[in-house]
């Protein structure tokens, strides 16, 4: 049988990509350097903030900020800035980090980020829209660019150095809901380019479909594993012990990952609610579901750069965080209700996302690549949001974590603090170039993150 460098099972259009099997690779191909794996980028972003007192070193035991009520936060004037002391730092976990406990060594913090923020647009809106495009409103305006404000970060790494998978880039999102609650500003961060929204995932049968499955053949197929079955026992008969035991486990995780949407499905159809129906989801299942195949696309080669959104900007819709509260609750509505014990509710959710982010880099710590590496060793994974506090919608002190080692490229267990004031898209082009992209300007930027490189 002849193989190519990645197998593929496939029949009557279901495809599926397997994990490097160095037992059907050539000796040549094998050599060490001769195929080092590819870098990998996740963005994970998460919506209204974070309770930045809670996240943000040495601020939990400072005097209770005055919070503002309402929702117009976005109109408060002469909001005080702490000013930071820019430097490399130990890195210490706050109590809304405390999940990532197990991979201290595995992150750094990253603090004293910007948003060039214009007014023109609602706050929420642009702190989505313009995250990965670094260009406000009426910054695109006055460049006669049209709005949504150029072409994000994503997908300008991709077309650079996504030739070689099967999407340059792939987005996901885990906004559950059917209807919409607002425009598409609050509910995208990657675009094509102005106007041209990059559309991102958020069924996971549609998800699955998109990386297994050509066109609609779901139609007529039933499980992608079951169609596959005999052609991987063929296929295994012709692996080495641990290549064999790789893609046990392999089928073995596509196959819980049909049972998990299966369940999913049948709790909607089940489910007595008017649409949107999929606000009854349980939020931990369905986004370690949609992590869980973005994982399986990464470890695949099926693309290398991955957008995941947790969550809407605003949406004032109810959601479940199974293990959190005992009914669904809004966040947005949440983070204009912090004052007095206010907060410490809202950081509930905050370490329940966090929790999601620790699964991601846990899952990607153990996924093997061919040469021994993890997918967490090959790639830059960022956890961060559009808004410093959901409070006041401060545009400034965006949250950031970036975990991985970009093959060696970052040190990590750190703590730096930029300049108060340091443009976001400075960290952008920073992500640009450890992933190779051969750039020396992203939107505004006005230079790279240097503390980050090794």
């Amino acid at each position: 049988m002849s193989v190519s460098r990645r197998q593929f099972l496939k029949t009557k259009g279901a495809v599926l990509s397997l994990p490097f099997l160095p037992s059907l690779a050539g000796g040549a191909e094998r050599k060490a350097g001769q195929d080092q794996p590819a870098k990998k980028l996740v963005i994970m972003y998460v919506p209204n903030g974070l309770v930045r007192r809670c996240f943000f070193p040495g601020e939990e035991a400072a005097t209770l900020p005055g919070f503002v009520g309402g929702f117009n936060a976005d109109k408060t004037k002469n909001q005080k800035r702490i000013q930071t002391n820019p430097g490399i730092y130990p890195l210490e976990l706050t109590s809304t980090m405390e999940p990532l406990a197990d991979h201290a060594q595995d992150i750094t913090l990253v603090t004293g980020l910007d948003r060039t923020f214009k007014h023109g647009q609602d706050v929420h809106a642009q702190g989505a829209s313009c995250y990965l495009t670094s260009l406000s409103p009426l910054q695109a305006t006055e460049q006669g660019i049209r709005h949504p404000n150029g072409r994000s970060l994503d997908q300008v790494i991709g077309d650079r150095v996504g030739h070689s998978t099967v999407f340059k880039t792939l987005e996901i999102s885990c906004n559950g809901f059917k209807a919409g609650k607002e425009s598409i500003y609050f509910n995208n961060i990657s675009w094509y380019g102005p106007d041209k929204i990059a559309p991102s995932i958020r069924d996971p049968q549609k998800l699955y479909d998109r990386l297994f499955l050509a066109d609609s053949y779901r139609n007529h197929v039933s499980d992608v594993t079951d169609l596959v079955l005999a052609d991987a026992k063929t296929l295994s008969r012709q692996l080495g012990r641990d290549d064999r035991k790789t893609l046990d486990e392999f089928m073995e995780m596509v196959r819980n990952i049909e049972i998990r949407i299966a369940k999913l499905q049948k709790l909607l159809a089940d489910a007595d609610i008017a649409v949107p129906k999929n606000e009854v989801l349980p939020r931990g299942d369905y986004i370690k579901l949609q992590a869980d195949l973005m994982i399986l696309a990464l470890q695949m080669g099926i693309s290398n750069i991955c957008t995941f959104m947790v969550g809407p900007e605003r949406w004032d819709a109810t959601l479940l965080y199974e293990g959190v509260f005992p009914q669904p609750v809004q966040h947005h509505n949440m983070t204009h209700n912090q004052k007095g014990e206010g907060y410490k509710e809202l950081q509930k959710i905050d370490l329940f996302h966090m929790e999601q982010y620790a699964y991601i880099l846990s899952r990607m710590k153990v996924t093997k690549e061919h040469d021994g590496s993890s997918l967490l060793d090959n790639a830059l994974v960022t956890y961060g949001a559009g808004l410093g506090d959901g409070a006041t919608h401060q545009y400034y002190d965006l949250p950031l974590i970036v975990a991985g080692k970009s093959q060696g490229q970052i040190n990590q267990g750190r703590y730096i603090q930029c300049k108060s004031g340091t443009l976001n898209s400075n960290m952008w082009l920073t992500l640009a170039q450890l992933m190779g992209v051969e750039i020396d300007q992203f939107a505004d930027s006005t230079g790279v993150v240097s503390d980050l490189w090794n």
